[in-house]
């Protein structure tokens, strides 16, 4: 369909094509973002700026569409994991008051972690860096982007020049031997 709408001559012709097309596949993006994003006025949001972007890229013309579905699709997606990344900040916008923040760290017992806790801390730390240093040196290399990068597979992918099935294979791997190796550090704290 968007095929046709870059194809037709008329604005006004595209704009009601737009317009149809839209209705269309506005419920199946509703529903997807929905999914992705876990609320539904965020997922209203994000279907507005999806279409929104499409009709810009659509005025643009710059490139046919093969698959308009998956090319809405893929906006959708991008859409929403742009949003979910902003949100990672949003904690900052809703900060308490000045009195209210002031209050709250007055009651907390400290402001920095005892004397055993920053010991336990660094041996938990020495341990996890001897246990990297056990994995081979791609699974350290996947591991290290996705957890302490916060790379996404996808990406991680591009960098070592793999497949996605490669870099998952690995990140599992990696997983399964730090699991097996940090065992007793994270049983205790489940019973």
């Amino acid at each position: 369909m968007a095929d046709q709408l870059v194809a037709s001559a008329g604005a006004a012709e595209a704009g009601s094509d737009f317009a149809g097309w839209m209705l269309s596949e506005q419920r199946r993006v509703f529903l997807l973002c929905q999914r992705m994003l876990g609320e539904a006025d965020e997922a209203d949001s994000a279907t507005q700026d999806v279409f929104f972007k499409a009709y810009k890229a659509l005025q643009k013309q710059e490139v046919p569409i093969d698959d308009s579905a998956k090319w809405l699709t893929r906006i959708a997606v991008n859409t929403c994991l742009d949003k979910l990344r902003s949100r990672r900040w949003q904690f900052w916008r809703k900060r308490p008051k000045q009195e209210d923040e002031e209050l709250i760290l007055n009651m907390a017992s400290s402001a920095s972690p005892d004397a055993e806790a920053q010991m336990f801390a660094g041996e938990i730390g020495v341990r996890l860096q001897t246990a990297l240093g056990n994995l081979s040196d791609r699974q350290r290399a996947v591991f290290t982007l996705r957890h302490y990068e916060d790379r996404g597979l996808d990406e991680i992918a591009e960098i070592l020049d793999l497949d996605v099935g490669t870099v998952k294979a690995h990140m599992a791997r990696a997983l399964a031997k730090l699991r097996l190796e940090l065992q007793d550090l994270y049983e205790g704290r489940r019973k």
